[in-house]
Parts: C-alpha cells; sequence; structure tokens
C-alpha cells in the first residue's frame, strides 16, 4: 500500500511496519500515538515529540540542540548523535519524523546539513525505531494547510495545535514539532482510509 503524497519510509523497524522506500506492509497505530520531529540544521537541530490522534495533540517536550561553530564538525556530529539517542530513550517514540528535502544557501551548507541528517538517522535506527521523511511542502500543508505557507505561520500553528502559551524557541524547535504533527495527521488520514475500505 504506497503512503500518502510527501512522505517516505527510509528505514525498516520490527514488526514490520516500514519495508522499502514509497511503501508501507502495516500500520499497526494505536491512539495516541507519540512521534519525535527532528529538525536539521547546521547551528541548531531541533526536536519535539508530540503525542496524539491527529486531533487531539499534546506536546511532551521541545528544544534544540546548539552546536558550536567553533567545534570540529565530527565533534559536532557526535553531540547530536548522543543527544538525539537520550530523547528517544527518555521519551520513547514510536517513530520518528523528519524534513525530506531541505535547502541551503551553498553546496558546502547543504553537505553539511546533510552530515546532521545523516547522524540524526542514524541514531534514529540505532534505537530501532523507522524514520519518516516528509517534503516541506507536506509538513507546511499538514499544519497550516497551505503548502507555501510562511515560516511565521506554521510556528503559530504548531502553538494553537499543541495549545501552547507561547511560540516554541528556537524557531528549529517549532520546526520539528510540525514535522511530528504532519506524521500524527499523516497516520491519521492512513486509519480513516483503512477503515473506509
Amino acid at each position: 500500500m504506497p503512503l500518502a503524497s510527501g512522505v517516505h519510509a527510509v528505514a525498516e523497524a520490527g514488526g514490520g511496519r516500514y519495508s522499502q522506500v514509497g511503501f508501507a506492509r502495516e500500520f499497526r497505530y494505536t491512539a495516541p500515538m507519540r512521534v519525535m520531529g527532528v529538525d536539521c540544521g547546521g547551528e541548531y537541530t531541533g526536536y519535539g515529540v508530540v503525542e496524539g490522534t491527529g486531533a487531539d495533540l499534546r506536546c511532551l517536550v521541545s528544544g534544540a540542540i546548539k552546536l558550536s561553530t567553533r567545534e570540529p564538525l565530527e565533534l559536532r556530529l557526535n553531540r547530536i548523535f548522543d543527544r538525539l539517542g537520550e530523547l528517544i530513550a527518555e521519551h520513547q517514540p514510536e517513530v520518528v519524523a523528519i524534513e525530506d528535502v531541505f535547502y541551503a544557501a551553498n553546496a558546502k551548507s547543504a553537505l553539511k546539513l546533510g552530515h546532521v541528517r545523516g547522524v540524526a538517522m542514524l541514531a534514529v535506527a540505532r534505537a530501532g525505531l523507522p524514520v519518516a521523511a516528509y517534503a516541506p511542502l507536506s509538513i507546511k500543508s499538514a499544519v497550516v494547510g497551505y503548502g507555501k505557507a510562511e515560516k511565521s505561520q506554521v510556528q503559530v500553528m504548531v502553538t494553537r495545535l499543541l495549545k501552547l502559551p507561547c511560540i516554541p524557541e528556537p524557531a528549529d524547535a517549532a520546526d520539528a514539532l510540525a514535522i511530528a504533527i504532519c506524521h500524527l495527521h499523516t497516520a491519521a488520514t492512513l486509519r480513516r482510509q483503512a477503515a473506509a475500505r
């Protein structure tokens, strides 16, 4: 059964939940589901854990891993790997969602972001969890209802959907929460489609 538009399963986990890229064998989602969103960045890597069913959502934690540009790249990557591992162990998400495509001002920045994304995926795979990747347009559509929404609009909607007292900071944390919300909405849609069949 093909996944919804914009989502690709990029890691296999126990129980046969995800198979190859673009397809899934079984969706054994139970309500509520707990999802960690990760927003990969060269200076900040945002994270957020959201629990819910798609309509009723609750933020468990959010924040960002701050990286020093003065440190060698390998040390920064190691910090991301260790911290994400700690967060996964502490909050026990069922799946981790990340952005599928990212944009960078130049090739050097894109390469660094690719390193961060790869390390984040490795940390998730090491924990035995599946990774779901979403295109930026899909994330904005799921959260705001419009694929070309401004970053500020996404942040405001994340705050409303999670009933938070203020917009999460830094912005990378709000982005990570948006990615998690996107996955929860996608899972809810797949459940409805399965039930209709």
